[in-house]
């Protein structure tokens, strides 16, 4: 199964995508996109959207995983620019046909550190064990989305996907917004 982890953003998105087979995981490419801060919202959005679909087109993964936002935001401005690029982002998946799952900050941290506090340099930490490789020169976008698609690829969320436990972990919703 090949995932792709998005961590959303107006200026800078992170995207990771990994192969996971047989309980391995292999990185396979980890990237940004980039918009022009100067430039109206509408145009950075449709850049965004047409720099995922290049990389949708190019790695077709089966299935994205794209952070879910938390409601509690310190600066609401920057969590409304946040959602119009996970619109955009999740707009292009929807256009690839890709499965989409979201979860939250602290479900990724716990998958894969152990407990939901943990830091971005410990998750960061974990992601380039997990994946074999040094991640020094990485941006932290790419660790959380290389950190997104590992989750995924974790045994509780494999049995929260398939019906055996860790239900709740993953949260899937057709076009009505009703829970599936």
């Amino acid at each position: 199964m090949r995932i792709v982890g998005v961590d959303p953003g107006l200026h800078t998105t992170g995207y990771g995508v990994i192969d996971y087979r047989r309980g391995r995981v292999k990185l396979v490419e980890g990237g940004l996109i980039e918009t022009e801060a100067g430039r109206e919202l509408p145009s950075r959005l449709a850049a965004l959207y047409r720099g995922f679909d290049e990389v949708l087109r190019q790695t077709r993964p089966d299935v994205a995983v794209v952070e879910q936002l938390y409601s509690k935001y310190d600066h609401p401005q920057t969590a409304l620019l946040m959602a119009h690029a996970r619109g955009a982002v999740l707009l292009g998946l929807e256009h690839r046909g890709v499965e989409t799952v979201s979860y939250t900050a602290s479900m990724v941290k716990r998958a894969l550190v152990g407990h939901g506090r943990a830091s971005k340099r410990q998750v960061a930490g974990m992601v380039a064990q997990l994946l074999g490789t040094a991640l020094d020169d990485v941006s932290d976008h790419v660790s959380d989305a290389l950190a997104l698609a590992l989750c995924h690829a974790t045994p509780w969320a494999q049995a929260g996907r398939t019906g055996r436990g860790a239900a709740g972990l993953s949260e899937r919703r057709d076009a009505r917004g009703k829970r599936t």
